[in-house]
This record gives structure tokens, sequence and C-alpha cells, in this order.
């Protein structure tokens, strides 16, 4: 199987503080670990039926644990307060998180703080809020921690070697990245199958003749896709198509480019997750608990394992 990878993924499976606290590792005080930013500032906020007036500022919070708090002070006679927290790849493109939404602050609930976890896979996050009736007194701050360890160069490695340990026994790739897949000859079958499971996009198939000319075929009129969830995708014949009958360039003259993977961190089962966690302790490590973590591993993994044979 000749197969490249053209875009590596851009996330990891687990963050380094993740991997600090399941192995217990943490070099700071748990003070020291802890960053507390002001989103909103604290102060008197007029009454604006949209969440677009009193929005905060974004703070970055990749690789962290993190809480939001509402610092709620006194709300005006009948007022009330709507806070939901934002999530953004850029700074710039927010949308609501999902479950995001906090209890709305009244005056029976009022002059205490609220605090909710940020538990997505955004690099920023912030709060919006909507004071209807009468203004409130509020502001809003991201606590954020982050154990630092000396050791965190090999710490990241041992993120990558356990993730690369899952990915080979399930022979699946867990975060969204993007491949050119080469095939020698067109199949007797009227499909391809596309490796590592959780396919999301097929970019384009093309194949070299033996001129060296490249043609690129085209979706839905000479093949079809078939994503099927967490399955094996494939390229798929039209009804009463074929493959092209040219004679083909001798080297690698078939190129699939295509996207799979699981789109964030949290969207991987979790019995994979936990695998990738044991797999990056023995690679931590080293030590005499290897037997043990090598098969909890493979019985995390075995459900998850793709077994079908590729070209």
């Amino acid at each position: 199987m000749n197969i490249q990878v053209y875009t590596a993924p851009t996330l990891a499976v687990l963050t380094r503080s993740e991997l600090e606290l399941h192995l217990r590792l943490d070099s700071v005080s748990f003070d020291d670990s802890l960053t507390t930013t002001q989103s909103l500032d604290f102060a008197s906020h007029a009454v604006a039926d949209n969440y677009t007036t009193h929005v905060g500022t974004g703070v970055n919070v990749a690789g962290k644990l993190v809480e939001v708090v509402i610092h709620a002070g006194t709300n005006g006679a009948t007022g009330t307060n709507d806070t939901k927290i934002q999530e953004s790849d850029d700074n710039a493109t927010w949308t609501d998180w999902t479950g995001g939404a906090f209890t709305q602050i009244t005056t029976a609930n009022d002059n205490q703080d609220h605090k909710k976890q940020y538990t997505g896979a955004k690099t920023y996050i912030r709060t919006a809020s909507k004071v209807l009736l009468a203004a409130c007194i509020f502001g809003t701050s991201i606590v954020s921690q982050s154990p630092e360890s000396i050791d965190d160069d090999n710490l990241d490695d041992a993120i990558g070697d356990g993730t690369e340990t899952v990915q080979i026994i399930t022979r699946r790739q867990l975060l969204t990245a993007t491949y050119d897949y080469y095939l020698q000859k067109f199949p007797s079958d009227d499909f391809i199958k596309l490796p590592y499971g959780n396919l999301a996009t097929v970019t384009s198939v093309s194949y070299t003749d033996s001129d060296g000319t490249v043609t690129t075929m085209t979706v839905t009129t000479d093949y079809l896709v078939e994503t099927n969830g967490e399955g094996i995708g494939r390229i798929v014949l039209p009804y009463e198509g074929t493959w092209p009958t040219a004679t083909l360039y001798p080297s690698n003259p078939i190129k699939i480019r295509y996207t799979c993977g699981w789109t964030a961190a949290a969207s991987i089962p979790k019995p994979l997750k936990r695998a990738v966690k044991l797999a990056a302790e023995d690679s931590y490590y080293h030590f005499d608990r290897h037997d043990i973590l090598k098969e909890a591993i493979q019985n995390l993994c075995a459900s998850y394992r793709v077994w079908d044979e590729f070209e």
C-alpha cells in the first residue's frame, strides 16, 4: 500500500495538561498553574436585547483546562442577565458553544459567582451577554489551568508516540489529516476502499497515462463517494460506469487525495483516548508496567480496529 501524508493533523489527541494530570506529574504549585483572564469588565451593563453589545474579549485556551465565571453583582429591579460561551478557531469568527449557556441570572440569584467548565476543542473562547428589563452589574472571567513540567518536550513526544501506537493498532487516522493514496491499476471491482476510516471528503481522483498526461476525474459523473461514517470510505462507480481504460504510467499512476479522521479530540471515542493516554504513559516511562499497559491498550482498541485490506 502506497499512501503518503499530504497535510498532517493540526491538533493533538491529548493536551499536555491531560497527560500531566494522568501521570500525576506537575512541577509547579496549584496556584502557579492557574491563570485568570478578564473577558468582560465588571461594571453596570445597560439593557441590550442582543448578544453583540456586551461581548467579552477572546482568550486563548488551547491545551488548557478551562472554567468560565460570571461575577454577578446586583441586578436592577426585574433585570435579567443571559450569558453564553462562544468559541473560535481564529479569534475572529465566533459561534455559540453547544452547552455553553448559563442559567439566567435574576434578582433571585445575583450577587454570587456562576461557573461553567469549557470542554470544547477551539483555540479561543469568550462570553456574550444579553441584558433585559434593567441594567445589571456583572463581569466575566476565564480561569485556565496549565500544569507545567520541566520535561514538557518529552511529554509532547510521548503524546505523539501514544497517538501513533493507537493508530497503528486500529489502522485508523484519529484526527483529521489529508492523504495521497496511490494505486498501480484500477480495480476489477466497481469500488475502491480508502484506508484509515472516518472518510470526510475526497478532494480529487486523477490518473496519469503512459504519455505522462494527468486526467482528473469528475465526481458524480465518473465516480461517487461513500463516507460510511466511522467505517471504511469508498469511491464507487456510478450506475453503468466503468473505470478508465487508458494505458497507465508505470509508476503510481492513480492518485486519490482525501481527508479522514475525527475533526476534534472531543469527538474521538473515549476508549481510544484512554488508549492514547496509556500508550503515552508507556512511551514516557519505559518501565515494568509495559506488559500490563500493552494488554490494556490492545483491549481498548480492539473494537475500533479496521480489518479491511487495501491495495
